[in-house]
């Protein structure tokens, strides 16, 4: 089979290359890779390392949708012919991910264990879930990381409830999925963009206001959209001191979830805002393996479908990362296989 894989960090060390197919261990499954969905984190993995540990020889991306080809022995929740999609983090089914104060949770596919950009993987059965069955693989594989991010800030940590106010920042796979669930749940949605196109397009998938951040101070546009009360529910996406802008748009007793590291790893606020509005503002670094069955099965019963701004062969993940660094309007996807029953 085919896999991308490094020999050391860096984009120049990325290459694809023939390896053995890999055969399924006791408690593992085989599964032959339809589709991979990239996320920015992959691109700085591939890039710097993100200071994690890697394992030489190292293949990136956590994020697939494939078929279930054979199963080894003991394997229970799966059997050939299924339709899966992988777990960001391997081991975490639900209540906190492994890890304490000194040691922080952060084991995942294409990070500390291997990653998903190969024609088969065979890894524990613990580390899938059933794919939805009204995607396709493509739509499919956006679902581990960014799908579930976005679920697990409002619905199963922010509690999100119909009629609330939801600010999303920018029109990425994260924020797409924000705006999608957002609208399911019967919220508002606000969308912060600088460019006039993807607000336009943003608008189209169910956005109520629509604010560029060009043409003045955003704040103050989201305190006129709700009359002063503020946003009960925002992404933070763009990490660094813009968490001061959101700690200053949401409202009193409302929910920051701090996802994205756009403008820095080192966010900053002023406490005053902080201590009397009184915010819950939670860190979320995706979600466990229950809170994605539960996204899955609420897609089935949803109009919920992934925006994919583009696809791209197996053999050209180089264009693929170079779109990436361009700030697509949703999610970018590698078709691994020609769809969900190209196995053999």
């Amino acid at each position: 089979m085919k896999r991308w894989q490094m020999s050391e960090i860096g984009r120049e060390h990325l290459a694809l290359v023939d390896v053995e197919r890999p055969q399924p261990a006791r408690g593992e499954i085989l599964v032959k890779v339809a589709a991979v969905s990239l996320n920015y984190r992959d691109k700085l993995v591939i890039e710097t390392g993100l200071g994690l540990e890697l394992v030489f020889p190292f293949t990136p991306a956590s994020d697939l949708a494939g078929t279930v080809i054979a199963v080894g022995e003991g394997v229970e929740r799966f059997q050939p012919g299924d339709r899966v999609i992988s777990t960001f983090t391997p081991g975490w089914i639900e209540g906190k991910p492994n890890g304490d104060a000194r040691t922080m949770p952060y084991r995942s596919l294409g990070g500390a264990y291997p990653g998903v950009l190969a024609e088969y993987v065979a890894f524990p059965q613990d580390w899938f879930v059933l794919s939805p069955a009204s995607l396709d693989a493509a739509q499919a594989s956006t679902l581990p990381c960014a799908g579930l991010t976005a679920w697990f800030a409002l619905v199963e940590r922010g509690k999100l409830q119909v009629g609330q106010t939801v600010l999303i920042e920018g029109t990425g796979g994260v924020a797409l999925f924000g705006l999608q669930i957002a609208k399911a749940q019967g919220a508002e949605v606000i969308v912060i963009s600088g460019s006039a196109d993807k607000l336009e397009r943003a608008k189209v998938l169910g956005a109520d206001h629509l604010i560029d951040r060009n043409a003045g101070d955003w704040v103050e546009a989201v305190w006129r959209l709700t009359d002063d009360r503020g946003a009960d529910h925002i992404l933070e996406l763009v990490g660094g001191p813009h968490l001061e802008k959101a700690l200053q748009a949401v409202a009193v007793h409302g929910h920051i979830s701090v996802i994205g590291v756009l403008e820095g790893f080192d966010i900053s606020c002023s406490a005053g805002p902080l201590l009397l509005k009184s915010p819950t503002v939670q860190g979320i670094s995706v979600g466990h393996r229950r809170a994605l069955e539960d996204f899955a099965r609420a897609i089935d019963r949803s109009d919920i479908r992934p925006e994919i701004e583009a696809r791209y062969t197996f053999t050209d993940l180089h264009d693929a990362l170079d779109h990436l660094d361009r700030g697509p309007f949703g999610k970018i996807v590698i078709d691994v296989a020609t769809n969900w029953t190209d196995v053999d």
